[in-house]
C-alpha cells in the first residue's frame, strides 16, 4: 500500500502532517529504506551539533534520536496489539517524559544509531508478518482510531519530519 492511499479515517488528525508528507512511499519499501538515510544523514552532522539546543528546553540531537527509538518502540506494540485484534483502548505516552529519563546525552552517537537501527529492523520484521487483513484492522490509541497500516505511515513520517528539523534548526 502506498501513503497516499491511506484514509484519513485510519489515523487522528494530529498525525496527517506526517503522513502528508509522505511522497507516495510503499510502507515495507520506505521502512526500509528511509532508516538508513536517517542514520546516513545523522553521520554526516558535525560532532559539535549532538548536544546543542536551538532555544530554552529543546531537545538536543541524540534526545531526539532516542525520542525516535522510544516512540517506535511504543508504536510498534500498538501495532502488535491491534494486529492480533486486541480493542483494548491503548494510552497516550507523554514524550517529555520518556526524554526527561533518558540517558541520551551521555550515550555514544553509534550507539543511538546501532539501536534504532536494531528497533526499526524489529518494526519491519513485525511489518511484513502482516496480512493485509490485519494492516486494515482499526484499534483506539491515545484516544483516537488508528490502523496497523496507518501506524506504519506514521513511524516513517515521524522520522522524517525529525530529520526536517535538524535540518531547519539544528544545522
Amino acid at each position: 500500500m502506498k501513503s497516499n492511499q491511506l484514509p484519513v479515517s485510519e489515523y487522528a488528525p494530529y498525525y496527517a502532517s506526517y503522513i502528508q508528507a509522505l511522497d507516495n512511499v510503499e510502507l515495507i519499501e520506505e521502512l526500509e529504506i528511509c532508516v538508513h538515510e536517517f542514520i546516513k544523514f545523522v553521520q554526516n552532522i558535525p560532532m559539535d551539533k549532538f548536544d546543542y539546543r536551538y532555544a530554552e528546553g529543546k531537545w538536543t540531537i541524540k534526545e531526539i534520536i532516542q525520542h525516535l527509538i522510544d516512540a517506535e518502540r511504543v508504536f510498534s506494540y500498538r501495532a502488535m496489539r491491534i494486529s492480533r485484534n486486541d480493542m483494548t483502548s491503548l494510552p497516550g505516552f507523554d514524550e517529555n517524559y520518556y526524554v526527561e529519563n533518558t540517558n541520551a546525552n551521555a550515550r555514544n552517537l553509534q550507539e543511538l544509531l546501532t539501536e534504532m537501527a536494531i528497533v526499526r529492523q524489529s518494526s519491519l520484521s513485525l511489518f511484513k508478518s502482516f496480512s493485509e487483513e490485519q494492516l486494515k484492522l482499526i484499534g483506539t490509541a491515545s484516544n483516537s482510531a488508528m490502523s496497523v497500516r496507518a501506524i506504519g505511515f506514521i513511524l516513517i513520517g515521524h522520522q522524517k519530519h525529525h530529520q526536517k528539523i535538524f535540518q531547519e534548526r539544528y544545522l
